[in-house]
């Protein structure tokens, strides 16, 4: 199968040909290194988070096997704690730069690997697996807080930030759904992680005063429905809400407000939110506003200013706003696992507490 073959599924007018589709894959697995690592470019550091989401890219183009090894590479550098480093270096043996552990970043493999299984229906893979998967789990829930919401992170030295980020908790709430999917299917019930997931979704749905204040990102305002915490009415209400703010005609989704940046990975998943929410035809508007990101070798700009000195900026090509590029087109283009993922109607729900405390 030839690589334009693979991506014709990727075709989106106005976005992506399947040419240009394929550019773009073939862009990050030269970025892919031969361990599986896929850094943000080569020279840069690596984080588990976006990692994942350029594997899943990859999986979404037909690209089974680099997947694989990227989700292998992280098998390999799990923490005896079921973590993850928040940073590696890229080139010199994946040697971790930043030694904190990241909640949201650890989370995130229960999505890749539910992603991957759906895209090939592997069962060696998801045998080898799932021991990382359920570690990196528990590792998350061990900082979950009473009132539902997930602690940042650990620090280097282990101590425990229990400071809730709401974009971060509203990720980790998708990755929890993931991973009782992938319970399920191995026959192996998870009910402490069907109340946290419970906890958690009540918590981002109904006391955001549970997190630390970031409400000039536009991760703040739309990852609670990208994550399946907020749905229906609540969901179309929040995004209507402040749209005006983080939406500019033509050029994509700010970063965060006041700042005149666009940016290409909060507007990929501005798409995948808007996609989720039913609204395909803004989804497929805000996919198109950022072909200007686009680079001559199918990778995206990180973002653009548009004001002052007119600029990318910074001038950085990264594998993660591809691969959030590709992912929404694939969501759009009615790619199974990729609407399964992040459709969230056929994952697990986990459980809502009884009451509204």
């Amino acid at each position: 199968m030839t690589s334009q073959e693979r991506t014709e599924h990727l075709t989106l007018p106005g976005v992506l040909t399947a040419g240009q589709a394929a550019e773009t894959v073939a862009a990050i697995l030269a970025v892919q290194r031969d361990s599986g690592a896929i850094p943000w470019f080569r020279g840069h550091h690596l984080d588990p988070w976006d990692h994942t989401e350029a594997a899943m890219a990859l999986d979404a183009a037909g690209h089974h096997e680099a997947a694989a090894r990227a989700y292998d590479w992280l098998a390999r550098h799990q923490n005896g704690d079921g973590s993850w480093y928040a940073a590696y270096h890229d080139g010199e043996a994946d040697r971790p730069t930043d030694l904190t552990r990241e909640t949201n970043f650890c989370a995130y493999i229960a999505v890749g690997v539910w992603h991957h299984y759906l895209s090939t229906g592997d069962d060696t893979f998801l045998d080898r697996m799932w021991p990382v998967v359920y570690a990196a789990v528990e590792f998350v829930l061990r900082l979950q807080q009473p009132g539902g919401q997930i602690g940042w992170k650990r620090e280097a030295d282990g101590t425990p930030v229990t400071d809730a980020l709401l974009t971060g908790s509203s990720s980790i709430h998708q990755a929890l759904r993931c991973a009782l999917a992938l319970a399920e299917t191995r026959e192996d019930p998870q009910p402490d992680w069907e109340l946290a997931t419970g906890a958690l979704a009540h918590a981002i749905a109904h006391h955001e005063d549970r997190f630390l204040d970031k409400s000039r990102y536009s991760m703040d305002w739309y990852y609670p429905v990208l994550g399946g915490a907020v749905t229906g009415a609540a969901a179309k209400k929040r995004i209507e809400s402040r749209w005006d703010e983080f939406v500019v005609p033509g050029l994509g989704a700010r970063c965060v407000v006041p700042n005149p940046w666009v940016t290409g990975g909060e507007s990929c998943e501005l798409a995948l939110t808007l996609w989720a929410m039913g609204e395909s035809d803004r989804a497929v508007d805000i996919l198109r506003d950022i072909a200007h990101l686009r680079a001559e070798d199918g990778l995206y700009w990180t973002g653009y200013v548009f004001e002052g000195d007119r600029a990318v900026w910074p001038q950085e090509l990264t594998t993660w706003t591809a691969g959030s590029l590709l992912l929404a087109v694939a969501a759009l283009g009615g790619h199974e696992a990729t609407t399964a993922v992040f459709g969230g109607d056929r994952l697990p729900p986990g459980l809502r507490p009884d009451c509204c405390g």
